[in-house]
């Protein structure tokens, strides 16, 4: 797997997580309206606002990991999981008739190519930057 790849990935899942939060947070109705879905009751916004803010949290950590991805891994993995889980969702919304293929346009598929770069773009061994409480005074 390609370094390059591997940061580049990192970078767009970065800025895709702070759209979104943004669009969440600030604009959920026209997000919504958007992909052509129907309006949602009032009280939705209280939960895509409580999404917003976890996908700015995601945003701040994809951000973390491109600058040090050993140092970081956890927020990637993590990231993995989170792919896996809106992959799974997306194709069971998509298959019971909820939304349509056109609707969730590439959460039919980036969650899939996020997870294979992810996955194979760092080292399954332990980090080799030692921990704060790990170092001896001088």
């Amino acid at each position: 797997m390609s370094s390059r790849l591997f940061r580049y990935t990192i970078g767009a899942i970065a800025v895709v997580q702070l759209i979104l939060g943004l669009l969440f947070l600030f604009a959920p109705a026209l997000f919504a309206s958007a992909l052509g879905l129907a309006a949602a009751p009032a009280w939705t916004a209280w939960i895509f606002a409580m999404f917003g803010a976890r996908a700015l949290g995601f945003a701040f950590g994809m951000g973390l990991a491109l600058r040090n991805p050993q140092q970081h891994r956890a927020w990637l993995q993590a990231m993995i999981a989170v792919q896996a889980i809106d992959w799974i969702a997306t194709l069971v919304y998509v298959f019971s008739g909820v939304v349509t293929l056109a609707q969730v346009s590439t959460a039919a598929f980036l969650p899939i190519f996020f997870i294979v770069v992810l996955s194979s773009g760092f080292s399954r061994r332990s980090p080799t930057v030692p921990l704060p409480h790990a170092q001896l005074d001088r």
